[in-house]
């Protein structure tokens, strides 16, 4: 099993995976902060979110409930909530 499996993963690990899903779905760059939200890019809509989406679910190897990722604020929010999926 890797870490991934087994959810033990820190937030610093998923920061930083998520630069590089960050990486791969935008066009320009994005440096990833736990406060970057969504108005801060501006290339950041709603067909570019769905893709982001998609992207890291595949990173993680894990799904989103219906509605989950829209309480989240920001990206720090966001990294929590990979957290609580991994370990689910």
């Amino acid at each position: 099993m890797n870490e991934l499996d087994e959810g033990r993963m820190t937030k610093e690990e998923v920061m930083a995976k998520l630069q590089t899903v960050f990486d791969t779905v935008f066009v320009e760059p994005v440096v990833v902060s736990e406060t970057l939200c969504a108005d801060d890019v501006e290339e950041w809509d709603s067909l570019v979110h769905v893709a982001f989406i998609v992207a890291v679910e595949r990173a993680f190897n894990i799904r989103f409930r219906l509605g989950e990722t829209e309480a989240t604020a920001n990206v720090g929010e966001f990294a929590d909530l990979i957290l609580r999926r991994l370990t689910a």
